[in-house]
């Protein structure tokens, strides 16, 4: 990324990925030293979900210390107008996602002609969560000049295809994850249909000794109705 080469990191959450494009981001704009202009964009970083933005943000905001470098975040689900207004005096680091940054694109409150630097964080989820399209338009408003940095868990072929033709002959850089269980742990999987999960995790919590379960859901609605269930099963002390 120093040498201002297009980098395309096949990489797992966790493995220093925000410190990889964030620092090298922020010494360049500290040596370039200019301030940014009413609703210019320095440098453009697109995360797939509010919370990881937000990760994102705080973490550059630490790299920084004492710098400053005006970084803004838009996200969905937080009120538009401060946005509006906090891009209205320019960003050094903008961090967005792709759906309320189209938004802004399109009700004229920033501009991406003079961004040079654009980081894709987890571009695969971008794809699973149907933000592909967004993700192409935004790549398509930036200059040809800009450098561009992709991370992905995965590779699907939509994905290879943006990198083909946004990045060029980017540097491929891949970091092995290692997966490793503590050897206290115990695994142990079974194999059910949807319908039967309720079932299966009842009859375990109720043959298995423990002080205390953490259950993990995939979405909102079913922490709902899971907690409902097992309430209804009379477990106490449920969360």
């Amino acid at each position: 990324i120093l040498q201002g080469r297009e980098v395309l990191g096949l990489a797992q959450t966790g493995t220093g990925k925000t410190a990889a494009f964030g620092l090298p981001l922020i010494q360049n704009l500290a040596k370039e030293g200019s301030a940014p202009k009413s609703k210019e964009v320095k440098s453009l970083i697109l995360a797939p979900t509010r919370e990881l933005a937000k990760q994102i943000t705080d973490a550059l905001k630490s790299f920084q210390g004492d710098g400053h470098l005006k970084i803004n975040m838009v996200v969905e689900g937080l009120s538009i107008n401060p946005q509006k207004e906090r891009l209205a005096r320019g960003s050094d680091i903008l961090v967005a996602t792709p759906g309320r940054l189209i938004d802004l694109l399109g009700q004229g409150s920033l501009t991406l002609s003079k961004t040079s630097y654009l980081v894709l964080d987890e571009a695969d989820e971008m794809l699973r969560m149907g933000f592909i399209d967004d993700v192409e338009t935004i790549l398509a408003e930036t200059p040809s000049e800009c450098q561009r940095a992709l991370f992905s868990a995965t590779m699907p072929p939509t994905i290879r295809r943006v990198v083909k033709k946004y990045l060029g002959d980017a540097r491929e850089v891949s970091i092995a994850s290692k997966t490793k269980t503590v050897e206290r742990i115990t695994q142990f999987y079974l194999i059910v249909k949807g319908h039967q999960k309720m079932e299966a995790l009842t009859r375990i919590l109720e043959v298995e000794e423990f002080d205390g379960m953490l259950i993990f859901v995939r979405t909102k609605s079913a922490t709902l109705e899971v907690a409902e269930n097992l309430k209804l099963g009379d477990f106490l002390q449920l969360h």
